[in-house]
């Protein structure tokens, strides 16, 4: 298997076209078609399917280009090592859900980043099972995931079965966040029939593995007539500061980042629901010194918001 072949095929998956293809590789297009077809025959498999509006991705094609990245990574990873100039980067990366705290503390671990160092640092938003997935086929390094209490024992137990460790960092009930000008913020309590005729913010992909998705939107929100589901947490504040008749549940959320949206939190005391974030990697996995920094600052943020709770 000719390895220019499979960075061809990785340049067509990303331009979506043979044309744009050829052209960010410099080559004739006619060449990098024959190239793609010799792959394909080698393979027995078409890695895409193609049609007047371009080239795309099969389901079999996902699969190869997976291992075909991860092929050219390892053979960059060789070449280099034997360069008397290389100095390896290092590399941290994470997935996590959209919580405040969390970013809070990856902001202030990117000011501590070495300087004088090469680094590549890769932070994802997003649902538990894409976090799990991450680490399972995608070679992030460390996840942080989070589920209500009542699924403690399900995701305990599928953690267990792909190899992974997980730490507990901390448990917490939602609370409310809105616009500091909003009505909701005047009340001396707030109930669920106070949101009734308000717009709920909502994440757009909340998952948990064996329900489907319109029984999670029942199980972990409360039932609302108006919602926008948005996935960028940074969106989610844009509205909430503009927009006094919106509100979204929230882990706590650090001080700064309220005054820089004009935003505050109020507890609704009808929702006692319990939710936990828990930290995941693979068991044979090392923590590096990168790793390390990031839990520092992690540990730092959330002893502010949550109180002295530690890693278990």
């Amino acid at each position: 298997m000719n390895l220019l072949h499979l960075k061809y095929a990785l340049e067509v998956a990303s331009s979506g076209s043979i044309n744009k293809a050829a052209e960010k590789l410099e080559i004739e297009q006619p060449n990098l078609s024959r190239s793609i077809k010799e792959l394909e025959t080698a393979l027995g498999v078409s890695i895409f399917s193609r049609s007047s509006r371009g080239m795309k991705v099969t389901v079999e094609g996902e699969e190869f280009l997976k291992y075909a990245e991860k092929i050219l990574k390892q053979v960059d990873y060789v070449e280099n090592m034997f360069r008397k100039d290389y100095a390896e980067k290092k590399k941290f990366s994470i997935s996590v859900p959209r919580a405040s705290y969390i970013c809070d503390a990856f902001s202030s671990f990117a000011e501590s980043l070495p300087h004088e160092e090469g680094f590549e640092i890769i932070y994802r938003e997003t649902n538990a099972l894409r976090a799990i997935k991450n680490i399972m086929e995608a070679d992030y390094n460390l996840g942080i995931i989070r589920y209500a209490e009542q699924y403690d024992k399900y995701y305990k137990d599928m953690m267990e079965n792909k190899g992974l460790a997980y730490e507990f960092i901390t448990d917490f009930h939602y609370t409310l966040l809105m616009n500091e000008k909003s009505p909701l913020a005047d009340l001396d309590e707030i109930h669920f029939s106070d949101l009734m005729d308000k717009t709920e913010i909502a994440h757009a992909d909340p998952y948990v593995p064996y329900l489907p998705l319109s029984e999670v939107k029942k199980e972990e929100l409360p039932v609302m007539e108006k919602r926008i589901f948005v996935f960028e947490r940074a969106s989610q504040f844009e509205l909430l500061a503009k927009n006094t008749d919106m509100f979204m549940w929230v882990s706590p959320v650090p001080v700064s980042t309220l005054k820089r949206y004009g935003l505050i939190e109020r507890v609704c005391e009808e929702n006692r629901k319990t939710y936990k974030d828990v930290m995941i990697y693979k068991k044979d996995y090392r923590l590096t010194e990168l790793d390390k920094s990031f839990i520092t600052e992690l540990c730092r943020v959330k002893r502010g918001l949550f109180g002295i709770k530690t890693f278990s």
